[in-house]
């Protein structure tokens, strides 16, 4: 038996602010004890640069999290910029879980007449919330902007549902102005800004009606505050047109030159616009669906059994499902409890509920997560990682129907054990005694569950294997060197070790498949020349002078390399021959359906090996797999470290170089040299303890293979000894990372 609606209004709806700051702090506290003291994997490097920088990230750009990043990245609040960002991350979840309490507590005034029983349902809708896997993941570090987003989403909620209880109130329509606000800024950080929007005016449309409709100054206010939000946005081509390092889309009408003429062009705002609208990605419309809808359930419900049982136990599929569906039922019942007893915030949060799960589900449209129906193989088309970050709301608002849930299950077991008459106002109710709901308090532990069966997945306390990777990754480069990257997880981070930690800043990184795109390319060639620091280099490099070049890596106007078009057709392979050296390769035509040619990223390759090779050493990453057989060039490639070398003549037996079989041709000396005295990943990989996301387990595994590949070249020259500690090394690496069985494949 509850408390009626008659006698709402003679309840405590006071919010226990202070009880919220604590229970925030203990989870800030928690995500400090499992912070990753430097950079990771996929967009980490990206944003932290972005931020350091103050320059521009991929589309749509995010300049409020570059604002609010940037601001971070200068407090003295931790030893490096990497800690002081992943801290920005850790505080606005940590925040967000103070609200997903509030929330939880103003919903259980109706229901349960003593503070304290209200103040343990909002703890527990915060330890749930802020200990789902990919919550947890993302809070301790800044992969890119979705914690900001959370943040935001929950201040939202904590607003609007204010706003439910005293529609009418004097505080009433500054409330919506406020929510108006947050809700443009929250757009200037990511689209999911908006993601509370409807919510919010079905709760309107609900408790208000007539201020859609009757209230035109304060929809115009609204609509202004909302405009005012998105201003950061505003920052973009004026920032854009003074070329910071990082400055992914440009959208700028400039060239070379910067000022006011240049901001405000036609050119500017095309490019803005485009960069705005995410046209570089082409993601096709709703109706095209790039995966069944329900296959893009599916995806959703794997994540979301990774939240509850993500650590090595989880491997157990059965235990794995029970778990979530455990959660699920918890979240449906309290969903149902929600509506029942408090219709008010119902109003809001059954709506929000819709947006974060089947509404977000079918906008973002994806192909087949990365990770799900392995059956299925490469039939179907997938995404290149698991994207369970973007339902990081879904998860964390669930949370507080999950923690409803478990209090009706509390409550329901209490009274079993035992109640009495309280007198509430006017009415009498038949409550659970105190005692009875202290002897049911076990049934609570569910909650703390996550918090033991995802720590050694979420933690990413002493993890530096991403900066690790980037420091010797540029340092298998000769100085002045150019390094031809494939994708995210070989290019951002050697942004993060260049522009953060100074680290190699001589090399030119040239990405595959941002070598596709204008500004890029542009990119390239305005980049300085920066001074190699051979104190700072690897040892093996010094004591020989390295010519500093005398220009960018391209001999092409800006216009030039602006014409140069996303494809050519070929009807023929085509030969490719560099001036001074004996490389004469066939280029084999790619396959376009109907046609057949080259991109744009493959004649910006061979402009660069024209116009720099061989002032600038030329380097292939060995993460871009077969791109040197592909276009030719293998033949006159040396494995060297962590990058394949270009060299002029056909490599020969002699001076270290030696052939293995199935891996070409590969530099001993240098790789060992590398290896023995300058690479810092070997080290920091084995100390790992698990790798949780595969879709990037190739960095381990390149090492892995490295390291295998030293290990036969030194035993072909007889040196067995060096060849064994190399070899226990790369079994160390196999076993933190869980790549044994590539370990053994691999040794076939």
């Amino acid at each position: 038996m509850t408390a009626t609606q008659g006698t709402l209004e003679e309840l405590d709806y006071r919010p226990s602010y202070r009880a919220a700051a604590i229970v925030s702090a203990l989870v800030c506290l928690l995500y400090l004890i499992t912070l990753a003291p430097s950079t990771a994997m996929w967009d980490t490097s990206e944003y932290i640069a972005a931020a350091y920088t103050f320059g521009l990230p991929h589309p749509p750009g995010n300049p409020f999290f570059v604002l609010l990043g940037r601001f971070f990245a200068i407090l003295p609040i931790a030893p490096n910029v990497a800690m002081r960002i992943n801290i920005l991350a850790a505080v606005c979840s940590a925040g967000a879980a103070g609200m997903w309490f509030l929330i939880t507590e103003r919903v259980l005034v109706g229901w349960l007449p003593q503070r304290w029983q209200r103040i343990v349902g909002g703890s527990l809708a915060a330890l749930i919330g802020a200990t789902a896997f990919t919550v947890w993941a993302q809070s301790v570090v800044n992969e890119k902007v979705y914690t900001v987003s959370l943040l935001g989403l929950a201040l939202v909620s904590w607003l609007i549902v204010r706003w439910c209880d005293d529609p009418d109130g004097p505080k009433a329509d500054r409330l919506l102005v406020m929510i108006a606000y947050l809700s443009g800024l929250g757009y200037a950080n990511h689209m999911a800004g908006f993601l509370a929007l409807p919510a919010v005016a079905a709760a309107v449309a609900i408790r208000r009606p007539d201020t859609l409709f009757r209230r035109p100054r304060l929809l115009l206010a609204i609509a202004g505050a909302l405009l005012l939000g998105m201003t950061p946005f505003l920052t973009q081509p004026l920032r854009a047109a003074y070329f910071p390092a990082i400055n992914e889309g440009e959208p700028t009408g400039c060239a070379t030159r910067i000022g006011v003429g240049c901001t405000l062009s036609k050119a500017t705002y095309d490019r803005f616009l485009y960069n705005f609208n995410r046209g570089q990605y082409g993601k096709p419309g709703l109706t095209d669906r790039q995966a069944p809808f329900i296959a893009q359930i599916e995806m959703w419900w794997l994540y979301f059994r990774w939240q509850w049982l993500r650590d090595p136990l989880g491997n157990n599929p059965a235990l794995q499902n029970m778990m979530a569906t455990l959660f699920l039922l918890l979240g449906g019942l309290g969903g149902y409890v929600h509506w029942k007893r408090d219709r008010r915030s119902f109003s809001y949060f059954g709506p929000l509920m819709f947006m974060v799960t089947l509404a977000l589900i079918y906008y973002m449209n994806f192909k087949y997560g990365s990770s799900q129906a392995p059956d299925l193989g490469e039939s179907v088309p997938r995404e290149v990682r698991d994207r369970d970050y973007f339902y990081l709301w879904s998860f964390s608002a669930l949370s507080v129907w999950i923690a409803l849930g478990l209090v009706f299950v509390w409550e329901t077991v209490a009274a079993l054990l035992g109640s009495e008459k309280i007198r509430l106002g006017e009415e009498t109710l038949d409550l659970p005694r105190r005692r009875s709901w202290l002897l049911a308090t076990p049934v609570l532990a569910i909650a703390i569950v996550p918090l033991f069966a995802n720590w050694q997945s979420a933690s990413r306390a002493g993890q530096t294997d991403t900066a690790d990777f980037a420091a010797d990754l540029l340092n298998s480069v000769e100085p002045y060197g150019i390094l031809v990257t494939s994708g995210d997880n070989d290019t951002f981070p050697l942004w993060y070790a260049q522009e953060v930690d100074g680290i190699r800043r001589d090399v030119i990184v040239a990405c595959l498949s941002l070598l596709n795109t204008d500004w890029y390319t542009r990119q390239l060639l305005r980049r300085p020349i920066y001074e190699y620091d051979s104190l700072r280099g690897p040892a093996v490099y010094r004591g020989r002078v390295w010519k500093k070049p005398s220009g960018p890596p391209l001999n092409l106007t800006m216009e030039q390399a602006d014409a140069v078009p996303s494809v050519i057709e070929l009807s023929a392979p085509q030969t490719f021959t560099k001036e001074g050296t004996d490389i004469v390769v066939n280029i084999q035509p790619r396959s376009f359906g109907d046609f057949a040619g080259l991109e744009r990223a493959d004649l910006f390759v061979l402009y660069m090996i024209r116009d720099a090779y061989p002032e600038r050493p030329f380097n292939f990453s060995r993460t871009t797999g077969g791109y040197p057989e592909e276009m030719g060039l293998a033949p006159y490639t040396v494995t060297t470290g962590l990058a394949r070398k270009l060299v002029p003549h056909l490599p020969t037996a002699g001076n270290g170089i030696v052939e293995v079989p199935g891996e070409g041709w590969f530099d001993v000396e240098t790789t060992r040299a590398l290896w023995e005295t300058t690479f810092r990943a070997p080290k920091s990989i084995a100390s790992r303890e698990l790798w949780v996301d595969r879709p990037s387990a190739g960095i381990p595994f390149l090492y892995l293979r490295t390291g295998l590949v030293l290990s036969s070249a030194l035993t072909q020259l007889g040196r067995t000894d060096e060849a064994a500690r190399i070899r226990a090394q790369v079994e160390k690496i196999a076993h933190a990372t869980q790549l044994d069985d590539l370990l053994a494949r691999s040794t076939r």
